[in-house]
């Protein structure tokens, strides 16, 4: 922890994790409550730096409303002999880090989605200007990555200027994703992974594959073996594959054993692409939720900035405490949209076969990856927004998954028991009433090839 006489704050990883709650703030800047939002981080030459400099475009902290919510913008710009393209992604998600090394200060997400929040303990000891966050990062990224020889940061508040960066910053994002999806997991040797959100999540690893983004949709694994290059004993690290242990699944035996390690055993296996039995660990900061509905037998999907209610009758924010913290929730899955764009998207759990709701704004984000023979399948809020419906779209809609509910599968080779309870789950997402009172219990739940089959008891 340090204090530096020139700012009105500390810095130091003690504050990492601190949030600030609705009453407590002074100001939020992007967040789920405003339209425009993101954060960039540019390589540039040397002489186009100036080194420490920070600027704020639009009404600065000072000329805010108490209270008040305000389209943001973070644009980091850096240079040296070492800076390359490939960092600019691994750099830009560092702000996350540094940003709650800040007394008083809160920042979440990543890329368009950022939400960040001044304390009023913080304001009224005299954080009033962004400038002084500027300074702060500007120190702890010399500090922490000497490769930077130059640094400029410029906050943006004016709202047509948010709306014309973000479109910018929105169109870099999708060429960094589209280089990525060039490359396979077959032709690499080694993959990566990330732990910067375990001050958030102790037991969360994330493991970086070509065909699996970070599932904060920031890091893809360009980004993460050129972070890992350069900051050897930083967040990003090499995985070595090992045994390839299920190859539909996306299980090695390289991701357990660093997995087991840097969780501290919490965590001992990993499936890559399926949401049940050993899904990947989800932080707090993944794009989208993918989910299991178990009353059709199908996986629905709802993304951070969905407003209301999934077609489950839960809000994004109440399926993140099922799918994050570092958790392995059977039947909840915290990921990226890229990942949906990936060959191997959800492939142990049937792919978009298996998928029966989405938003229709991340339906029409990622439609040319959707099989053309699904693309009328898949359902949206503007089709259908309850269970009790669902069924009968997916009748009408002739689902693939309309198929599974023909007849209960008999006890056969292959099946196996798990242990139980396998799930938790609030009550209105498997029939039961919602509301006090009501407990889940999942037991003899067992896997017939990839179709789970649940026992749900309630009172």
């Amino acid at each position: 922890m340090e204090a530096v006489a020139e700012l009105p704050f500390e810095i130091g990883m003690i504050y990492e994790g601190e949030r600030i709650r609705g009453p407590d703030m002074y100001v939020e800047l992007g967040g789920p409550k405003v339209k425009y939002k993101a954060e960039l981080t540019q390589s540039r030459e040397a002489s186009e730096i100036e080194d420490g400099l920070v600027s704020v475009i639009g009404p600065d902290l000072s000329e805010m409303d108490e209270g008040g919510r305000y389209n943001f913008g973070i644009l980091m710009e850096v240079a040296g002999e070492k800076i390359e393209k490939d960092l600019e992604a691994v750099l830009e998600r560092r702000i996350h880090e540094f940003c709650n090394y800040v007394e008083g200060f809160m920042h979440l997400n990543q890329r368009y989605d950022i939400w960040c929040r001044v304390g009023k303990k913080a304001y009224g000891k005299g954080f009033t200007s962004l400038k002084f966050l500027g300074k702060a990062l500007v120190k702890l990224f010399k500090a922490e990555l000497p490769i930077i020889e130059k640094i400029q940061f410029t906050f943006i508040t004016d709202e047509s200027e948010v709306v014309e960066f973000h479109s910018r910053s929105i169109e870099i994002y999708k060429a960094r994703d589209a280089r990525a999806r060039e490359l396979k997991d077959e032709d690499v040797d080694e993959f990566y992974g990330c732990v910067l959100c375990q001050s958030f999540a102790p037991t969360h690893v994330c493991t970086v594959t070509p065909t699996r983004i970070a599932l904060c949709g920031a890091i893809t694994w360009f980004d993460a073996r050129a972070a890992s290059r350069v900051d050897p004993k930083g967040p990003n690290f090499p995985i070595p594959k090992g045994d390839l242990l299920d190859e539909v699944r996306g299980e090695y035996s390289g991701i357990n054993d660093v997995t087991k390690e840097k969780s501290l055993g919490e965590v001992e296996r990993v499936y890559l692409h399926s949401i049940f039995e050993h899904p990947h660990t989800s932080c707090g900061c993944f794009e989208s939720i993918a989910f299991y509905i178990p009353e059709v037998d199908g996986i629905g999907i709802v993304p951070r900035d969905f407003q209301g209610e999934a077609v489950n009758g839960l809000a994004f924010s109440a399926m993140a405490t099922q799918a994050g913290g570092g958790k392995q929730s059977h039947g909840f899955l915290g990921m990226a949209i890229e990942y949906m764009r990936s060959p191997k998207f959800l492939q142990a759990d049937g792919g978009w076969e298996r998928i029966v709701w989405l938003p229709s704004q991340t339906k029409d984000a990622v439609l040319d990856s959707i099989p053309e023979e699904m693309r009328d399948k898949v359902l949206t809020e503007n089709d259908v927004n309850n269970i009790s419906d669902l069924k009968d779209k997916l009748i009408e809609v002739e689902h693939p998954v309309v198929n599974r509910w023909e007849e209960e599968p008999e006890e056969a080779e292959g099946e196996r028991d798990l242990e139980a309870p396998v799930m938790e789950l609030p009550g209105e997402m498997v029939g039961l009433p919602a509301g006090s009172g009501v407990r889940i219990i999942l037991e003899n739940a067992r896997i017939h090839a990839d179709r789970v089959i649940l026992k749900k008891e309630g009172k």
